[in-house]
């Protein structure tokens, strides 16, 4: 075996092997900040998963992708890109969702499934299925949704551009990424992640929930009533308060009447 030391300034070290004869999870990488340099996180107990951006890093990422059991894992956050993990248990989804200033690639190391895209959160006319090292380009402003249709969770790696996710974002499930609490909508490339009233002038939040404003109008154009438009958009106003984007708040609430969580917002649309 040969390695091949790769000195990176103040100062990083990192081995890696020069060919392919040792097996893809003998090597591996995690931060050691104490001793500037990086050492093996790999073994009996696999690597550690957490957030090592915005350092120079290296990792075997197939590894990684099929070792994470969480809904969502941030594996690295710098100013201008992220990389989460993502695993979705058999017969669940992403939840559809549009990040507005975001590009978004995926990858999938584990299962099978079905993405769809669309320019209208009604019509996602694009629908591919997806398999093991299927590659998925979302361009900004997309809507979207991953499926998972087969019997093993969903194993896969995304790339945001900019970062969508706070540093250091760990979700355990599905329900604790739609938490209030949760800190959602990242995607500004920096890690000012504050929603409090203080943090902006009425003029800039008037701005930043322009998104709302847009789909609001776009409901009465469709011609859906007054009262569950009213209802919809207080609700997000109220979750945008409790520190969600103005896309994730609008995603939650129509998640809420699609799935029939909000029996009074499904009898609404229908008056």
């Amino acid at each position: 075996m040969y390695w091949v030391p790769c000195v990176y300034q103040n100062p990083y070290y990192v081995n890696l092997p020069m060919h392919n004869f040792v097996s893809p999870a003998a090597y591996g990488v995690g931060l050691d900040k104490t001793m500037g340099f990086y050492q093996s996180t790999y073994g009996h107990n696999g690597m550690m998963l957490k957030d090592y951006g915005a350092n120079p890093f290296v990792i075997n990422i197939d590894e990684a992708t099929k070792q994470n059991n969480t809904f969502r894992t941030a594996l690295w956050t710098g100013n201008h890109l992220q990389l989460t993990l993502m695993s979705i248990k058999a017969g669940e989804y992403i939840g559809l969702e549009m990040h507005p200033n975001v590009d978004q690639f995926l990858r999938v190391e584990q299962g099978q499934g079905i993405v769809q895209i669309g320019e209208n959160r009604d019509d996602l006319s694009f629908q591919r299925e997806i398999f093991d090292d299927s590659a998925i380009i979302i361009p900004a402003g997309m809507w979207h949704n991953v499926i998972n249709t087969g019997n093993v969770p969903l194993k896969l790696y995304s790339i945001y551009a900019p970062p969508n996710h706070p540093f250091g974002t760990v979700h355990q499930t599905k329900a604790d990424a739609m938490e209030p609490n949760e800190s959602h909508g990242y995607g500004t490339g920096n890690r000012d992640t504050g929603t409090a009233v203080g943090a902006r002038t009425p003029d800039e939040w008037i701005r930043y929930t322009e998104f709302l404003v847009k789909e609001g109008l776009e409901d009465v154009d469709r011609g859906i009533n007054m009262t569950h438009i009213l209802q919809e958009f207080i609700l997000m106003g109220v979750l945008v308060g409790k520190g969600y984007s103005p896309e994730k708040a609008y995603e939650t609430v129509e998640e809420w009447e699609r799935t029939g969580e909000s029996k009074l917002l499904q009898q609404s649309k229908n008056m």
